[in-house]
């Protein structure tokens, strides 16, 4: 029996098989075409095309069949290791310039593999199935653009997407969770409740929150703010933007120069160097290079701020720890071909927070953190997590400090980790440059993970930044420092949160949490003062008083997904009462007296209770 690791391992050979039968079906259907890499990735496989042609639906169709007839061929995978000349020679023969230049990528003195099926041969490693044959079901997905080698100065070419499976019920399965996943789908959710927007003007990877959506930021900003009063924390600001020596101190420039937004320069520093050069390749030299030179960096982490914060007060030991929190907005430079929605973005907010503490007290301050943890995935109806202990790679020089206290630092974390009674692995080479970390993954709805809040233990901040407290001894002491953010990212929060409720947020985060519906317009009256009720209790809600029919405006309310609608007609005016409709608990549905159903209401709301569907799972 083959063991859950051997399984996985096939079914990525699988499905990079059939990117290449995916090539191959390509070629024979547009002879001219080139072709770049094609990969198996999570749940299925791509294959970058340069075409004269723009593929369509009905391309896509007729490939997938091309596909079926190859599967059905049983051409056998054949591996052919040949020199670099010769594998030269065949793809020039091949007019295949992408390969050619993958080529050049390799050693010059490796062994080059080709892999053969059918006619078509391509420059892979492996490894690979027996035979086409072996690929009992396979489905197009998708068409997209990409720039040749993730670059935007590159050519850009056209991606399909893909996927394989062993069997057509394995397909058929993974292709209903797919259709299940378009409509928990955060990007389309989103438009339809109107929560964010992006806009190319603005600038990609840019959100622009909507009022509602800003309700929907907000709630979660107050319930992780009543928790961070509770653990005593204190709250600050700090600016969007800083010096470049500041990141320089903290290492986060250079270290992470490639995806953070360009500096900005020092104008008089600029004209000068402008006068001294017309090559636009050597000014950037120099600037890479003067480390004298005057600059400014939107932040990309909000931690170098928070240190000069505590530097900025002499300390003793009496005032440790310090738990400074920040909801502060970093920037980073992500590819265009990278950005997705909410949960890949250029400008977002973290939940963040660093304390400052003693060796004594770091084991009960991560114990403070992952309690923060627990109650925020448990209040969310998110408990499916996984912990990953991610540590530095021995044979890296990405990561700083000295070896003694990541050692300290990895070992305190693995302690941590222990108390949470989840699923944990360790990850070599994820860590932080700084220090080793927690991330927490998370499993949504859909059975995707992500990996959201983290916490981390850093030695090497403070040292660097040479900040101290006095101690007992009346000397001066480097303070630990711990990185932690519950959420992780504001936007990938949201936009996981999203696709997590369906958009049937709990009531306490609903951007609108009822909607009252007089049948006629002699009842406006009536519904204007349930209104005026629920505004004074801070219920988030709205008369629908247009001329409509009844039906229409519940299913626009069910649409916008208000999780309560209160029905009114003669009869409930009569008796003080409203019509139930709840999205949430379905079994407040029915006539309650207004004062029955806003302690209802009230209740649900403090005591954040989960929509019935998901407290059923």
């Amino acid at each position: 029996m083959q063991s859950t690791d051997e399984k996985s391992d096939y079914l990525q050979q699988l499905r990079h098989s059939a990117a290449h039968v995916l090539a191959a079906a390509v070629v024979r259907l547009f002879p001219t075409a080139k072709y770049d890499i094609g990969p198996s990735i999570d749940n299925g496989f791509y294959y970058d095309f340069d075409l004269t042609h723009t593929l369509t639906t009905g391309d896509l169709e007729a490939i997938e069949a091309e596909m079926k007839r190859i599967v059905a061929a049983n051409e056998p995978f054949e591996r052919i290791e040949v020199s670099r000349e010769e594998a030269e020679e065949q793809f020039q023969r091949l007019a295949q310039p992408y390969k050619l230049e993958r080529l050049a990528d390799i050693p010059k003195d490796e062994t080059v593999s080709l892999y053969r099926n059918g006619n078509f041969l391509d420059l892979c490693r492996g490894p690979h199935v027996k035979s086409t044959n072996c690929i009992k079901a396979v489905k197009l997905l998708s068409v997209a653009g990409c720039y040749y080698r993730g670059s935007e100065k590159n050519k850009q070419l056209q991606r399909i997407y893909g996927t394989a499976f062993e069997s057509e019920e394995a397909l058929r399965t993974y292709l209903n969770q797919l259709e299940f996943a378009k409509k928990h789908d955060h990007r389309t959710l989103g438009v339809q409740l109107n929560l964010f927007y992006i806009d190319d003007l603005v600038g990609q990877g840019l959100i622009l929150w909507t009022p509602k959506g800003t309700i929907l930021r907000q709630r979660l900003q107050a319930f992780l703010t009543e928790e961070l009063d509770r653990q005593g924390y204190v709250q600050v600001i700090t600016p969007h933007i800083g010096k470049l020596d500041l990141f320089r101190t903290s290492g986060h420039y250079p270290y992470y120069k490639d995806s953070q937004f360009a500096p900005i320069w020092n104008r008089e520093d600029w004209n000068a160097l402008l006068s001294e050069t017309q090559s636009c390749e050597i000014l950037k030299q120099q600037l890479d290079n003067r480390e004298n030179i005057e600059g400014f960096l939107l932040k990309p982490m909000n931690c170098p701020m928070h240190v000069r914060l505590f530097a900025s007060q002499p300390h003793s030991y009496r005032d440790l720890p310090v738990r400074m929190a920040e909801f502060g907005t970093v920037y980073r430079w992500e590819q265009s071909g990278e950005l997705g929605g909410l949960t890949r973005v250029r400008g977002f907010t973290q939940d963040d927070a660093h304390i400052f503490c003693t060796e004594e007290q770091l084991a009960d301050e991560l114990t403070g953190c992952l309690k923060l943890i627990n109650i925020i995935f448990n209040t969310l109806g998110m408990s499916d997590y996984r912990v990953r202990i991610s540590l530095r790679d021995p044979n890296s020089d990405k990561y700083i400090g000295d070896d003694l206290l990541w050692t300290k630092a990895e070992e305190g974390l693995r302690k941590a980790a222990q108390q949470l009674s989840k699923p944990a692995t360790e990850a070599v080479g994820e860590a932080a440059f700084y220090g080793p970390k927690l991330d927490f993954i998370v499993r949504d709805v859909i059975g995707r993970e992500w990996q959201l809040g983290t916490i981390q233990i850093d030695y090497n901040l403070p040292q660097r930044f040479k900040i101290t407290y006095v101690g007992k001894d009346n000397q001066a002491h480097v303070p630990i420092m711990i990185h932690r953010a519950p959420f992780g990212s504001m936007e990938r929060f949201c936009g996981l949160l999203i696709e997590h409720f369906a958009g049937d947020f709990p009531l306490w985060l609903s951007p609108e949490q009822v909607r009252i519906l007089p049948i006629n317009d002699s009842l406006i009256s009536y519904a204007d003062g349930i209104h005026a009720r629920l505004k004074k209790l801070n219920i988030r809600c709205s008369v629908d008083d247009k001329s409509e029919t009844l039906g229409a405006k519940i299913r626009k309310a069910e649409m916008e997904k208000v999780p309560y609608v209160f029905i009114v007609g003669e009869k409930e005016k009569e008796a003080g009462s409203v019509a139930v409709r709840s999205r949430c608990q379905p079994k407040h549905e029915g006539t309650h007296t207004l004062e029955s159903v806003l302690q209802l209401l009230q209740s649900e709301i403090e005591e954040r209770t989960l929509p019935q569907k998901m407290q059923q799972r």
